[in-house]
């Protein structure tokens, strides 16, 4: 028989109006003792009607809850891994999902986007034999949950043990000078991909997204002399700089005074050789007129070498013939006399 809204509840009141707690307890109590003594009488089964409908309500809300309690909301970042008897069964990704409960947990629940950070102080001793203090700085995020959750004990203390492994192994590659100097950001590299190595053979689900070498230096007690030993290295760059621009300055110059030289050199070869060949050809024309009349062209030499020596002479001296005395022509004289008469 079902049960009409427009009628009395169970607990005899209107629809409309919701039954007070103790009331309805009443009403149960008298229904479960009336319902015995009905029986004994022989007045009917309405009380095992209505306990039959009492447990299926009670069943329905039962499977209701259960199925209520198997509903999870999934962030967007996050995934959780489900277990099903105690072993795995799938990785629930973002969103509204469903699970059984009792017969399935939810075994880990991680974010995968979060960046995860550690410092990791130790002491290393590189390849020439010392010993240097670095903290390294390491960034990870979880690449696949179900690796990260089930095939490391404790992932935080394996990347651990893998980055310290990794920073020793490419630390002793190297030499303390290229640590602490410009070779830090390659050997962060080194390190970064040696670390992926390690991880990729454990299988441990964890992708590392940067490594950086914080803080590198010698021990406290040989702090001081490596102190000294940076400022001299300092120093000699320094100088070495100095040397370079100073150097820088003077060789364009020199390159300058070289092509100058040597333009001035092939210059004067070129007249050289031009006058030399002006010579030659004038030689030559000499020789054919010699040739045609000697004693006039011997005369005529006579003649112009005279006149190419006293032209820069400014006094002249003249032996008179059968005399004891020289003649003295002041020739610087009489050509500024001339110059004056000219003016």
């Amino acid at each position: 028989m079902s049960w009409n809204p427009n009628e009395k509840d169970p607990w005899g009141r209107k629809n409309n109006n919701p039954p007070d707690l103790d009331d309805a307890i009443e009403q149960l109590r008298k229904m479960f003792f009336s319902g015995n003594s009905g029986k004994s009488s022989g007045g009917g089964g309405s009380p095992f009607k209505f306990g039959f409908k009492f447990f299926s309500y009670l069943l329905l809300g039962a499977v209701t809850l259960y199925l209520f309690l198997g509903v999870r909301i999934v962030n967007e970042a996050d995934r959780e891994v489900v277990f099903t008897l105690g072993k795995y069964n799938r990785v629930l990704g973002p969103g509204l999902q469903f699970h059984f409960p009792v017969v399935e947990e939810i075994y880990a629940s991680e974010n995968i986007s979060k960046i995860r950070t550690f410092v990791l102080p130790t002491n290393m001793l590189t390849k020439d034999e010392n010993i240097v203090d670095v903290e390294l700085n390491v960034q990870y995020t979880i690449s696949d949950l179900m690796n990260y959750s089930l095939n490391v004990e404790d992932p935080e203390i394996t990347i651990r043990q893998a980055a310290e492994s990794a920073l020793r192994h490419v630390v002793g590659e190297n030499l303390m000078d290229d640590l602490l100097t410009s070779g830090a950001a390659a050997i962060s590299s080194g390190i970064l991909l040696r670390l992926d190595e390690y991880l990729a053979i454990y299988d441990a689900g964890i992708s590392v997204q940067q490594v950086n070498i914080e803080q590198r230096q010698p021990p406290a007690e040989v702090i001081d002399s490596f102190r000294d030993v940076v400022a001299a290295r300092e120093d000699k760059e320094t100088l070495r700089n100095e040397a370079q621009k100073y150097a820088l300055s003077i060789v364009p110059v020199a390159r300058g005074d070289a092509q100058r030289q040597l333009q001035d050199a092939e210059g004067y070869k070129q007249k050289v050789i031009a006058i030399a060949e002006g010579e030659s050809q004038r030689f030559e024309a000499l020789l054919t007129e010699y040739q045609k009349a000697p004693e006039v062209t011997r005369e005529r030499l006579y003649l112009d070498a005279l006149e190419e020596v006293y032209s820069s002479s400014t006094k002249v001296m003249i032996d008179v013939e059968g005399g004891n005395n020289l003649l003295y022509l002041p020739i610087d004289q009489i050509m500024k006399k001339a110059e004056e008469d000219d003016e």
